[in-house]
């Protein structure tokens, strides 16, 4: 969890940050998210965080299609102090698309984080929260090993942390099937960014 040591820190509420973002607090080049009552302001993407965003973005769009709306790098609401904004959130159809209120736990299909610098915040921090909000499945796209870590069955340890029951490793030339939709897959050699290969320099 994020380091709590000194009680003066503030912690945010969800109205309070709503607040702040409609005053205009949060204009400008920096993006942020409120994580666990503080304001975290969330890291530069590097050029094969944005290739596989991309990537996956066309992947799952055409996957999909009609039967889940697919949100890129939008707020979801984790009561009562926490609205991260995942890289991709999976989501259900909703009449109006969300525009009366983000989707919370109960609309969530599946969360994905694309990770390279920010790999252990989305391994530790990021997976109590998605957890504790009994969010069933959660994605790491693991751009340094270049694998997928899929996480499932969110579950209360006895020292009262939340984790999940099973992680998974997909190589990034295998397939996997999409949660709530056992008929889709993903084939991840689509989605993972690979350096083209070089013409050899005859001489």
């Amino acid at each position: 969890m994020i380091n709590t040591a000194f009680a003066t820190v503030k912690r945010f509420s969800l109205d309070e940050y709503n607040r702040l973002g409609a005053l205009g607090f949060f204009l400008g080049n920096k993006r942020v998210e409120l994580i666990y009552g503080q304001i975290i302001e969330m890291a530069a993407k590097g050029t094969a965080h944005s290739v596989c965003s991309t990537r996956l973005n066309r992947e799952l769009l055409k996957i999909l299609g009609e039967r889940a709306t697919l949100r890129g790098q939008e707020p979801i609401v984790i009561p009562p102090d926490s609205s991260p904004e995942p890289d991709y959130a999976i989501v259900r159809n909703h009449p109006d698309d969300y525009l009366s209120a983000h989707p919370g736990p109960s609309d969530i299909f599946w969360v994905i984080e694309i990770s390279d610098s920010t790999l252990n915040f989305d391994q530790q921090v990021k997976l109590a929260l998605y957890a504790e909000a009994a969010i069933s499945d959660y994605w790491i796209i693991n751009l340094q090993e270049k694998h997928l870590e899929v996480y499932s069955g969110p579950y209360r340890n006895p020292q009262k942390n939340f984790s999940y029951r099973t992680k998974r490793i997909f190589l990034s030339d295998e397939a996997i099937i999409l949660p709530y939709f056992p008929d889709l897959s993903l084939n991840l050699m689509n989605v993972f960014p690979e350096a083209p290969l070089l013409p050899s320099i005859q001489g």
